[in-house]
């Protein structure tokens, strides 16, 4: 028997489809233990030809005995209408046949029509114990309009909130002002404040969003009417994938760093992988790393996690130049804002993931021999099996209990493995206080040492094949899941696709590329340099060779574990590519959500129809330009896209328009040392290599390791994106050729053809003239 009335502590998550929003947002809170008053939901079941049935009007009059026994009053809310102070039973039924007919009203159907909702759309009818307010209020647990969370904003009326909605009287205005919510505002609510205060955090937390409230008093008691979403704030639409995490507030986003290694529009199902691994390692609930999302793109919000110094009484001030290292440097004069974390509240948030985070990292750090050993027969292996899957519920399993357990497993390795690159940033300081910044980039240019590295790998692979050195099953097999969209699993790599790797070495041939001698050359270049520290420090040479040999060694392990958790993840798209096979939806399968692909193996199709929305913004997402590598406030690449003055470098929102016109001055990170000048080739994809020049200057916004192969050819490098210690510059460095990286606007200021001086050890990009 279908499900027709059910309590708000009696609803599961199971009907949630069936009890509407508000209806079961209304359930989880009074489950959870806020003060929402009674109430029960009819579902669209107990309705027939438009009127409640009689069996269900028998269980509607029971629920309504056991609220009569709370209170004399009812109000009636469907997703569309809302009746108030209804009282008798006839009048009770009538309002039920108002609220449910509503779907039927004009202002319904152009809504439903706009928001993509079926025109057989059914609605559930909220039947709730009435409150008859003495102060009713709405409260944003972030400023609608600026997006910041320093205060949470409100207004309230006396009485019912439909005066508060109709206007009809004036409303008083107030704040709680975090992160403790001090209030501000009229003296009749203040006694209320600090709970209002209390349940709001707590709703802002769990539901990780900010919140609309509506809220209500009576009889001296504070009751929780509603929350949703600010609609201004909201940051995605799941079933468009109409995505933009810079609506969540007035937070710095950066994709520096996470932008070299992400660098594609992702499809839902490649974004919501790295959710998961995102949250599975985040230290701050609700802190994304490398999966916050602005159109499809990769960014990191550093506002969030600069924001648990202050919490502490400790300055940012301190942690700019270290962040500055991964994250690409700031313009000039600009404000970070902080998000207002209690201390005590930190806490309770991070006291879990905390432990978890440390014990995940010191179990880790014991496998990684191991692992760096077994991982490649591993991820062979699985594949092999994936493609002999017949069915779903098989596929379903491995996901669930050795698919993403792995996952999991090479991401705690990688990060075990990474952490040790700090030496490299203390090295690197020591160095130029010694040495100045050039001499310290020719001086850490020797990572590999006499050993391999992970991100040249490609590239010495290359070079081997075409000296007879290495097959092309051996370049697979060891390299094959690299390339320039490691992680966007819809864009097949070498092990699938030989013809990326055909056409470097066609390039190779073509162009003389000697990749060997470069590494050699700049290998006494880095002796030399060495000799020279030798000479002027002789009492410091020790104690710095120490360190080098520690910072090379941690550099060539962050390189290898960053490796196979790549090739680990790469097995993500055997699994996808078997799931879509399985279900008959063959490549569609990357628009679903991983969650969603799940539930489809299970039986569950009814995501599949979302997919053409969600292609048709993937697609728009891919056709804008690179976006600003640094994001202050809400941002709208479209309107930006507009303005002929716009700045790719920074944007911010608090900024007028006239003050977004980009720098004059081309300025970016010391990547690796050397003067030269050349005539510019801006290069969007790496595919498009076979355009660039030997001799030439490759400009991108980004450059992975699938776009190192070009590295030989080019005279210098500029990148829009990017580090110090970043895989790009780092091999760069290696190779001996001029760097400048993270300049955050280079391929908007230049033109391929422009003639620029590139000063790879002072991070600086002269215009010498201009293609017209």
């Amino acid at each position: 028997m279908l499900d027709m009335v059910k309590s708000f502590k009696e609803l599961t998550p199971e009907l949630e489809k069936f009890a509407g929003g508000k209806g079961y947002m209304l359930s989880k809170m009074f489950q959870e233990g806020y003060p929402v008053p009674e109430g029960f939901v009819i579902l669209p079941a107990a309705f027939q030809e438009g009127k409640v049935s009689s069996e269900a009007w028998n269980k509607i009059q029971y629920y309504l005995n056991a609220l009569k026994e709370k209170r004399g009053k009812a109000s009636f809310a469907g997703e569309f209408e809302t009746v108030l102070n209804v009282k008798t039973y006839e009048e009770i039924k009538n309002a039920i046949d108002i609220v449910f007919k509503s779907t039927q009203t004009e202002r319904v159907k152009v809504y439903s029509s706009i928001q993509g909702i079926d025109r057989s759309h059914q609605i559930a009818v909220v039947v709730q114990l009435m409150v008859q307010s003495e102060i009713s209020g709405v409260l944003f647990t972030a400023d609608p309009i600026t997006g910041s969370h320093v205060n949470m904003v409100g207004n309230f009326v006396y009485g019912l909130g439909e005066k508060l909605v109709s206007g009809e009287s004036n409303a008083q205005i107030f704040t709680l002002k975090r992160p403790k919510g001090k209030y501000e505002g009229p003296t009749d609510l203040k006694k209320y404040a600090s709970k209002l205060y209390k349940y709001s955090s707590s709703l802002h937390i769990k539901y990780k969003a900010p919140q609309d409230i509506e809220w209500a008093v009576e009889g001296g008691k504070l009751y929780i009417l509603q929350t949703r979403p600010i609609t201004t704030l909201k940051t995605s639409n799941l079933d468009t994938y109409e995505w933009n995490d810079s609506l969540d507030g007035d937070y710095i986003w950066t994709n520096n760093n996470v932008g070299e290694a992400m660098s594609d529009v992702f499809t839902p199902l490649s974004w919501s992988i790295i959710r998961d691994l995102d949250e599975e390692q985040t230290p701050i609930p609700g802190y994304y790393l490398f999966s916050g999302n602005i159109y499809g793109r990769a960014y990191t919000n550093i506002s969030y996690a600069l924001s648990i110094y202050p919490a502490f009484g400790k300055s940012i001030k301190s942690l700019m130049g270290i962040m500055s290292e991964v994250f690409g440097q700031m313009p000039e004069r600009v404000e970070i804002p902080i998000y207002p974390f209690s201390k005590l509240g930190l806490i309770k948030q991070m006291f879990p993931t905390i432990g978890h985070r440390l014990k995940k990292i010191i179990e880790s750090s014991s496998k990684i021999p191991d692992h760096l050993k077994d991982s490649p027969k591993w991820c062979i292996n699985m594949r092999k099996r994936i493609g002999e899957i017949k069915s779903r519920e098989e596929l379903y399993n491995l996901w669930k209990k050795e698919l993403l357990p792995y996952n999991f497993k090479a991401l705690w390795i990688a990060l075990a493995g990474g952490r040790k690159m700090v030496l490299a940033n203390k090295l690197k300081n020591e160095l130029v206080n010694l040495v100045g910044i050039e001499d310290t980039n020719i001086l850490m240019s020797n990572f590999r040492e006499n050993s391999s590295l992970e991100s040249l790998g490609p590239i010495v692979g290359i070079s081997k094949i075409i000296r007879g050195e290495m097959s092309r099953d051996e370049y697979k097999i060891q390299y094959g899941h690299r390339g320039p969209h490691e992680f966007e699993l819809s864009i097949p790599d070498s092990l699938e696709d030989e013809s990326w790797l055909n056409n470097q070495i066609e390039e190779f041939k073509k162009s003389n590329t000697n990749v060997e001698g470069l590494l050699n050359k700049q290998k006494t270049e880095y002796e030399n340099a060495l000799k020279e520290l030798k000479k002027r420090f002789p009492r410091k040479v020790r104690s710095i060779e120490k360190k080098m040999i520690k910072a090379n060694k941690a550099a060539r392990l962050r390189e290898s574990v960053r490796s196979e958790w790549t090739r680990a993840f790469r097995v993500n798209r055997a699994f996808a590519l078997k799931a879509g096979e399985l279900t008959g939806i063959g490549d569609n399968v990357f628009f679903l959500y991983i969650d969603e692909v799940l539930n489809l193996l299970l039986g569950d199709d009814s995501k599949v129809k979302h997919i053409t929305a969600r292609k048709n913004n993937y697609n728009k997402y891919k056709k804008l330009p690179p976006l600003p590598s640094i994001i202050r406030g809400t941002f709208n690449a479209f309107s930006w896209l507009q303005n002929p003055n716009r700045r790719s470098d920074y944007y911010d929102s608090n900024a007028a328009a006239a003050d977004q016109s980009a720098p004059e001055a081309l300025k970016g990170f010391a990547g690796a040392a050397g003067k030269v000048e050349g005539i510019v080739r801006i290069i969007i994809n790496p595919e498009d290599g076979e355009k660039f020049k030997t001799g030439e200057i490759l400009v991108a916004a980004t450059t992975n390791v699938g776009w190192t192969p070009l590295f030989p050819r080019a005279a210098a490098i500029i990148t829009d994106i990017g580090a110090p210690l970043s895989h790009a510059a780092i091999v760069a460095r290696e190779l001996g050729i001029p760097a400048v990286v993270g300049c955050g606007n280079a391929t908007a200021r230049l033109n391929t053809g422009d003639r620029v001086i590139v000063d790879g050890g002072h991070g600086i990009v002269q215009i010498v003239s201009e293609n017209d």
